[in-house]
């Protein structure tokens, strides 16, 4: 995460922006992937007008919308022509209407025409009952929002109204608990002050409570009962974090931002009520302006299937061709003999009203094109329809059981695994690099203060935890002690209590109190009673009573630490600012606020004294306040001294990010009345401003933040999740390259690195910081030069270091540079910061980063822009194919998990926002390591298997037509009935397809778990490849073969006509391709058996019944059939020629040379085996307990293992 805050999107529009260097059409894309606000203000002139309670006179024009929502689709009109719009987005929906129109056609009626209608009909029924379904659920949704009913203000009263009626420039009335029903600029709450507490998880999914305020102003219209005013505010936008408008109200012109408005979706919290006036409704809410779903992504396999779908379209096109082409030489031979052939006699010789009638020939040259076209309306299934069905069926089915996975089900956040996105599933099985955040992935985000450096004094090394008893400073208690007891478990130093126990004299104790002062009063934590006592500051010496909200948990933090020493904050209006220290309360007038953002990554506040001296407080990071500090020669009778403590918070600064600490500076400086009144004119200014506020307010605080006194710093400890580093090693053990893209500080991040095993300590560290385009490209160069990295990202045999690099190789400093190295087997760790990546990413340097950044094990970027994230994840996919996953949890990550092929977003501390956009979320970033390693291999060897096999079932059918079609003189004729033909892949054999998708497994998630490497199967696409492809086509080409002639010679001299014949194939054919699955099934249970020899049974069903019908002319053909004992021989024929190759290929391939997962999976069953023979022996003697102990020890199965291998 960006330190304090995740930075609104806005910020990061205008952090790309405002620097020089970018590039604008390099990042074009990755914005496209982002989340973007359109700029609120095309000018000053173009504002909304809202005049308060006179909504006629605000919509006069009737150019805003009313508050009615609409999430639905489609009504009752347009759902039949927009859905099939829709999914005939398809082109294999297109492919089949094509066909289906075809065999419409008299001379292409090669099916029954509702026998070719039926297939796709049958998709796009069951898809549209499908949307159908979802789309009513939403209208549902909208009915009942929209008839939500608030308190409007109508004829001088409040006075309920639906939602759905409510327009702008109404006021209307919230009480507590009740939801926002549009964005409503704040006029007047219960409290005093005008505060109101909402919680906006519905809108950013952040369950803290914010504050919001009604400006001091507005709050006499409460009282007066008389509302009016004019509010001039921005055109509607996405932009939640920002709010740019102004109020004219009694010749004033008041100033309003994101403080002063509450947002459709948000809730009423710890207030009694509160009072607005609508400035946007309906669809013009932000709310439903961010109401986008995440950018579709297709799966890798998918995009593999299309390509073999182009080559299967080529080999029907072939086939087709060659009945084409037989067809025409056949007539062309008979063409005086077509009047006494069968099929093609000029009159039909057959019983009923085409007796006599004269045969339609249309001529060589027309009849081999329809010859064409009959074909592929044969052979359509060549191109599986029903595997789009079957793949959306088998990924619900796995999202169904990874949902149910307990062992990825978070207890500490009550937060269970979501699959989001069910397109990707088998992706999770190819993953090649990983994109992780730090701060609430990596770690907690529940930060703790540990370490403080005042006055360039270290405190917080000799921490105690403090009780009810707590500690003693003094022979003598002040009243705060006596009075306040420190919170259970506040970690404090009692070196610094002691200093600040004492009087209020010295540099040192006005600087720790100027210090502690800042923490608490320079943040946007607010002060809440636990014990919903409106009267906070009376109660603020009894035990318990105080809980602070706020935005960050690092401000939380501080604020919380600062209580702990003495200096509690215990009321914040937008005005004072109340801080109890040790008992005597200090009013602070607040003059104005900076917050942070990032670009200036700092927040500032002016405030008042009581004695009426004005200061500036200031924190920020390290980077942006060390520049801004009063220089030692300012002052020349303190400079040696000022030096002195810069030197020494540097260097604790440097020692806080060693040890994983994330650091903040703290500074101060009193203003002049000069200084004073000039920041105050640009302020007000750019507050009212109507264009470009937030650089206006960046200017103005420049203006104060500068020449800053140095009161210390902090250092904040961010501990990391349960499991990480364990999670880490097998993900890099299983061939998966992590990356860590962080806010934080170079020493904080390798700190974390190595805390996490990310980083390890023969690794050679490359660090990349430069300050410039030239230098930015020596490093690497120079990098690349040292480890012999070639072009395309690999090392060299022979790397030599044949030059020295200053501060760049961070390893082995004490080698001679002219000493020549191997690094061939050398582990290299890339650092790079923020800076750098300016340069290197918007100048050209792209190729040498990725080279670079591709032979090294781990890369670690600090100090990152979320829209760098995004930018180093477009590095690796528009250079690779390899797959690559995002995971974080705060807004920051949106860019960067959008860009990725898989997103994961963690349900943290900072709201939902990356689980939003996410494509699966979890509570813990080490369920990633079950998420990849088990769920990930299981979804990718099934679905690459079933596309494989979806191929084989159809292609064995097809070639199977093919074969009879060059004996029947390329008539295009068929010997199976036209619903055999269309049930085959629909019915007959597609449910042990579904089942086998979804249920088998070909490890136990102890194996995978336990011997990572197994996963590198789906990095080298052992489970799908053209190589597999091709195979399984010859061996579809040897099936279709024996399914044919077998039948065929069998009975060759036989009178059997041609719908027994087809029956034969019929039943051989379903056998055939479901023994063919069962030969390949891993793991058999129940539901297993019940879909492969169910299917089998369920065709003879269907036949029995096809045959029963007394129009169709293949009646009774089963029932003579099934009587022969020949027609059974030769299925059981057809059975055993057909996979005999195939069961002898899988034979030898298993014994010798068999691949990693048949190892361990003859070694799980080795397991099994003997460990049932050893439970037995244990039952007879308990003295071989030590022998069983040691076959199940999983160390003896890991060298059986190598050894077999």
């Amino acid at each position: 995460m960006e330190m304090q805050r995740s930075p609104s999107s806005l910020e990061i529009r205008v952090v790309s922006s405002s620097q020089p260097q970018e590039k604008p059409n390099h990042f074009q894309r990755v914005r496209n992937k982002s989340s973007q606000f359109e700029d609120p203000f095309s000018s000053e002139h173009d504002p909304r007008l809202i005049y308060i309670n006179d909504p006629n006179r605000t919509n006069d024009r009737y150019e805003f919308t009313g508050n009615e929502i609409r999430t639905s689709k489609y009504t009752l009109i347009t759902f039949l022509p927009k859905n099939l719009f829709i999914q005939f987005h398809r082109l294999a929906y297109v492919y089949f209407l094509v066909i289906a129109a075809l065999n419409q056609l008299p001379p292409l009626a090669v099916f029954g025409r509702t026998a070719s209608l039926f297939p796709l009909l049958f998709v796009l029924f069951v898809t549209a009952i499908k949307d159908g379904y979802e789309d009513w659920r939403r209208h549902r949704s909208d009915k009942n929002e929209n008839n939500r009913e608030a308190l409007v203000l109508q004829s001088g009263d409040f006075q309920l109204k639906t939602w759905k009626n409510i327009c702008a420039g109404e006021v209307v009335k919230i009480h507590s608990n009740e939801t926002m029903p549009c964005d409503m600029v704040l006029l007047g709450t219960s409290d005093p002050n005008g505060i109101a507490y909402i919680q906006t998880m519905n809108l950013d999914g952040e369950s803290n409570l914010k504050t919001r305020y009604a400006r001091q102003e507005t709050i006499s219209m409460i009282s007066d009962g008389s509302y009016s005013g004019l509010v001039k505010c921005e055109q509607p936008n996405r932009n939640i974090y920002e709010f740019t408008a102004t109020m004219e109200l009694n010749s004033q012109r008041i100033p309003l931002g994101q403080s002063n408005i509450v947002l459709r979706g948000c809730q009423l919290k710890n207030t009694e009520w509160i009072i607005g006036v609508v400035v946007y409704a309906g669809q013009e809410t932000k709310a439903m302006l961010n109401s986008t779903i995440s950018p579709s992504k297709s799966s890798n396999l998918e995009s593999y299937m299309n390509r073999e779908t182009l080559w299967l379209s080529a080999f029907l096109l072939i086939i087709c061709s060659v009945v084409a082409t037989g067809m025409g030489v056949w007539l062309f031979r008979n063409s005086k003999n077509l009047d006494a052939l069968p099929y093609y006699r000029k009159k039909y010789f057959t019983f009923g009203r085409e007796n006599r009638k004269d045969f339609k020939f249309y001529g060589i040259a027309l009849e081999i094109f329809f010859s064409f076209l009959s074909s592929v309306i044969i052979f359509q299934i060549m191109i599986p329809i029903s595997l789009y069905i079957t793949m959306e069926l088998v990924r619900v089915g796995q999202s169904y059981f990874m949902i149910g996975d307990t062992r990825m089900y978070d207890s500490s956040s009550g937060s269970r695994f979501q699959c989001r996105s069910l397109n990707i599933n088998e992706d999770l099985g190819q993953i090649r690099y990983i994109f992780s955040d730090k701060t609430g992935t990596l770690t907690q985000n529940k930060m703790e203060f540990q370490q403080a450096s005042i006055y360039g004094k270290n405190y917080g090394s000799s921490l105690q935890v403090t009780s009810d008893i707590s500690y003693e400073i003094s022979t003598t208690e002040s009243s705060w002690q006596q009075g306040r007891k420190p919170k259970l478990g506040d970690n404090v130093d009692l070196v610094l209590m002691s200093l600040l126990n004492q009087p209020l004299i010295g540099e040192e104790r006005l600087a720790a109190h100027d210090f502690f002062l800042t923490l608490a009063a320079c943040n946007t934590v607010i002060p809440v009673s636990t014990e919903n006592s409106p009267h906070l500051i009376n109660e603020i010496n009894e035990v318990g009573i105080i809980d602070y909200q706020g935005e960050s948990p690092d401000e939380q933090a501080l604020v919380t630490a600062a209580s702990a020493y003495g200096y509690t904050l215990v009321e914040r209006t937008t005005g004072h600012i109340v801080v109890d220290v040790h008992g005597e309360r200090i009013r602070l007038d607040v003059l104005g606020l900076h917050e942070f953002e990032s670009v200036r990554k700092r927040m500032s506040v002016v405030v008042r004294f009581p004695d009426s001296i004005v200061k500036v407080l200031v924190k920020g990071a390290d980077t942006s306040m060390l520049n801004i500090l009063r220089r030692a020669d300012d002052d020349g009778l303190h400079s040696s001294l000022h030096a002195k403590i810069r030197e020494a918070t540097k260097n604790h600064l440097s020692s806080y990010s060693s040890e994983g600490l994330r650091t903040l500076v703290i500074g101060s400086k009193n203003l002049t009345d000069a200084e004073f009144g000039e920041w105050q004119e640009r302020y007000e200014e750019a507050s009212t401003s109507m264009t470009e506020r937030s650089a206006k307010l960046r200017q103005a605080a420049a203006l104060v933040e500068c020449n800053l006194t140095l009161l210390g710093a902090t250092g904040i400890e961010d501990k990391l999740q349960d499991g990480v580093p364990e999670a880490i090693e097998s993900l890099r053990q299983a061939g998966i390259k992590v990356w860590v893209l962080t806010g934080d500080k170079q020493e904080t991040a390798i700190s974390i690195g190595r805390s996490c095993r990310l980083l390890t300590q023969n690794m050679d560290l490359i660090i990349i910081n430069g300050s410039s385009e030239f230098e930015c490209r020596r490093l690497l160069v120079d990098a690349k030069t040292k480890f012999g990295i070639k072009s395309n990202g690999h090392i060299s045999d022979s790397g030599t270091q044949n030059i020295e690099l200053t501060g760049v190789i961070a390893s082995d400093k004490s080698e001679s540079s002219e000493r020549v190295t191997n690094f061939s087997d050398t582990e290299l760790a890339l650092i790079i910061d923020g800076s750098s990546l300016v340069y290197i990413l918007e100048k050209d340097l792209e190729s040498e980063l990725f080279d670079v950044a591709t032979s090294c094990k781990v890369v670690v970027c600090c100090r990152v822009a979320p829209l760098q994230k995004a930018g180093i994840v477009d590095l690796i996919k528009s250079r690779t194919s390899d797959m690559t996953l995002a995971i974080g949890d705060g807004a920051n990550d949106v860019s960067m998990i959008q860009m990725a092929d898989v997103g994961v977003g963690i349900c943290g501390q900072e709201g939902r926002q990356a689980v939003m956009a996410s494509d699966f979320a979890m509570g813990q970033f080490r369920f990633l390591k079950r998420l990849l390693l088990v769920h990930g291999h299981w979804n990718y060897q099934r679905i690459a298997y079933m596309i494989l096999y979806n191929f084989y079932r159809n292609a064995v059918f097809v070639l199977m037509l093919f074969w009879y079609i060059l004996h029947t003189a390329y008539s295009a004729t068929l010997a199976l009935t036209d619903w055999s033909s269309v049930f085959y892949s629909l019915i007959y054999t597609s449910i042990p397809t579904v089942v086998v998708g979804i249920l088998d497994k070909d490890l136990s998630h102890i194996t995978l778990l336990h011997y990572p490497r197994l996963y590198e199967a789906g990095l080298q696409n052992e489970g799908y490849n053209l190589t597999l492809f091709w195979i399984t086509m010859l061996d579809t080409l040897w099936q279709s073969l024996v399914l044919f002639y077998v039948p065929f010679f069998t009975y060759n001299i036989s009178t059997m006509d041609i719908w027994s014949m087809g029956s034969l194939w019929t039943i051989a054919v379903v056998i055939l391709v479901n023994i063919h699955l069962a030969m390949d099934i891993q793991r058999w249970v129940l539901i297993t058996h019940l879909a492969v020899w169910g299917s089998i049974a369920a065709t003879f069903l269907c036949m029995v019944l096809i045959d029963s019908i007394p129009i169709f002319p293949n009646y009774g053909t089963i029932y003579n059939m099934a009587a022969s004992r020949t027609y059974w021989l030769s299925v059981c024929l057809i059975i055993v020629l057909g996979l005999l190759p195939r069961f002898l290929c899988k034979v030898l391939h298993q014994t010798f040379w068999p691949s990693d997962i048949q190892i361990a999976r003859e070694a799980e069953l080795l397991k099994s085996y003997l460990g049932s023979w050893v439970q037995g022996l244990t039952m007879t003697s308990a003295d071989n307990n030590d022998f069983r102990q040691l076959l199940c020890d999983p160390s003896l199965w890991a060298m059986l293992i190598q050894l077999l291998s």
